[in-house]
């Protein structure tokens, strides 16, 4: 199963956020493990560093980039992808390149915490980390 994780649900674990923390956590052990094929954006990754390096320095921004890629996969962003993304004519341009990074790479389902920023979405299942653990098959 291709999964796509949402800026907001990496940054629950770059920063420890408090009470997302955890199911981020199960999430990414879940990927670690190869029972799910997880995947970001490549501009999803910019916006990573720049949020904890923001937060706790540049040392730390670049160790859990350093980290985080050694888990997950990282889909480009090309030309092509952002006249797409503009096509749709969402009022949230970043998940409108996240919903056609999905769609071109042919991601099963997008994991967020806005699951409504993704609701004109066709084809692809939207899930909070809560909700798609429980979907999961014990």
């Amino acid at each position: 199963m291709k999964v796509l994780i949402d800026t907001n649900i990496i940054m629950d674990i770059a920063l420890e956020r408090s009470p997302f923390y955890n199911h981020a956590i199960i999430l990414f052990q879940k990927i670690h493990d190869k029972q799910l094929q997880g995947s970001i954006s490549a501009s999803t990754v910019t916006d990573i560093f720049y949020l904890v390096q923001r937060e706790k320095g540049r040392q730390t921004a670049t160790c859990f980039l350093k980290k985080l890629i050694k888990v997950i996969d990282i889909i480009g962003v090309d030309k092509d992808t952002i006249v797409n993304a503009l096509q749709l004519e969402w009022n949230d341009f970043e998940d409108a390149v996240q919903a056609q990074v999905a769609l071109e790479n042919e991601i099963d389902i997008i994991i967020t915490r806005n699951a409504k920023d993704f609701q004109e979405i066709k084809n692809i299942k939207v899930f909070s980390p809560v909700d798609f653990i429980n979907f999961l098959p014990s």
